[in-house]
């Protein structure tokens, strides 16, 4: 729906940058369309928030790297692309695993070394493209 990346995007302001990453194009128009009734429709007009059509896993370069990264779906491991655009300093939180999955806060520390913590058990909606998400994963 596009309700967390907007959510994230008023947080930052308008100084800062909200970048939502979705693998189905009509899930990226809704959410584009709720973003424009709400609270946060002059960050999207004004860019410094944006919706886009990609694979997840990938994130989203251009506008990298990112002082954080949250990830709404499980990833079977960490995917390398999401780690390679966070920011020194930086912190992601993704769900991983495939039955059991666990929270893990990633921190990139100042010299580009990763620490990771698991923070709690989840369950989350698998990372996927859209075509293992539209066979049935």
């Amino acid at each position: 729906t596009g309700y967390l990346t907007a959510c994230f995007a008023l947080m930052v302001g308008p100084q800062g940058r909200a970048v939502g990453v979705e693998h189905i194009p009509e899930l990226v128009s809704l959410a584009k369309e709720n973003i424009q009734k709400s609270a946060a429709a002059t960050l999207l007009k004004d860019g410094s928030l944006s919706v886009h059509v990609g694979d997840g896993r990938e994130g989203w370069p251009e506008f990298a790297p990112y002082d954080a990264i949250h990830v709404g779906a499980a990833a079977p491991e960490i995917p390398q692309p999401l780690i390679d655009q966070l920011k020194p300093g930086g912190r992601m939180v993704i769900p991983v695993g495939n039955i059991f999955q666990d929270l893990k806060v990633v921190d990139k520390n100042s010299d580009g070394s990763i620490s990771v913590r698991t923070e709690t058990s989840v369950r989350y909606v698998p990372l996927t493209s859209r075509e293992a998400q539209l066979r049935g994963y």
